[in-house]
């Protein structure tokens, strides 16, 4: 088995999981998904979470892909798929491929910006998980929610 399938199958695994069982019980895990999603990008990519009311996965999916350095993000697309899916809350993702995990004011404004939009519409943003080099850091953990 190839390193590439043995990861697809892992992601696989752990987004079963995920389905089966309130996400925000470990955070640990959420981040370790991420990190497994997100590895080796060489460009930002921008993934949403879509959690039920009971804080399970409906759907990962990728919404954004950028350059080396940026990602445009577009709210208003995250909101028509959060209603599409009928998600209860959130949990935002991206990388930067740069190897640097600390969050830009960029990132942090963009968190602020797509919490607003989404809480128009009553859909939670529980995290914002930053993936670089193999580690992963919570804006939840950080208190920058």
């Amino acid at each position: 088995m190839t390193d590439d399938q043995v990861l697809k199958r892992a992601l696989r695994i752990l987004g079963r999981e995920m389905q089966a069982r309130d996400v925000m019980g470990s955070p640990q895990a959420v981040k370790d998904y991420l990190c497994l999603l997100l590895f080796g990008r060489d460009h930002e990519v921008f993934v949403v979470m879509f959690l039920d009311a009971q804080n399970r996965v409906i759907k990962t999916e990728e919404m954004f892909r950028g350059t080396l350095t940026q990602t445009s993000v577009y709210p208003r697309e995250v909101v028509k798929t959060a209603l599409a899916l009928n998600a209860a809350s959130v949990i935002l993702s991206h990388n930067h491929p740069s190897g640097c995990c600390e969050p830009s004011r960029a990132d942090e404004a963009l968190t602020q910006t797509l919490k607003a939009a989404l809480a128009l519409i009553d859909v939670r943003v529980l995290d914002h998980v930053l993936v670089s080099a193999g580690t992963a850091l919570s804006f939840a953990e950080k208190g920058l929610l």
